[in-house]
């Protein structure tokens, strides 16, 4: 089974490589994978499960803060 992450560059990132802000889901959908990956690309990212991530885009789409 191939366990490499498919990253993907937040639509809000700049277009410059600035302030990127990348998620990766693996295939089984278990957790929700974030970086920076201005810092470092192979640094550990932040692991979320999908629900609390789901309401934390859910409350900055709504025009909240995501806390």
């Amino acid at each position: 089974m191939n366990t490499e992450l498919v990253w993907f560059k937040s639509s809000y990132s700049g277009s410059e490589g600035e302030a990127c802000v990348e998620i990766a889901v693996p295939n089984d959908a278990t957790a929700v994978h974030v970086r920076d990956s201005k810092r470092d690309p192979a640094a550990r990212a932040l692991t979320i499960s999908p629900i609390p991530w789901a309401i934390f885009i859910g409350d900055i789409a709504a025009g909240g803060t995501g806390a």
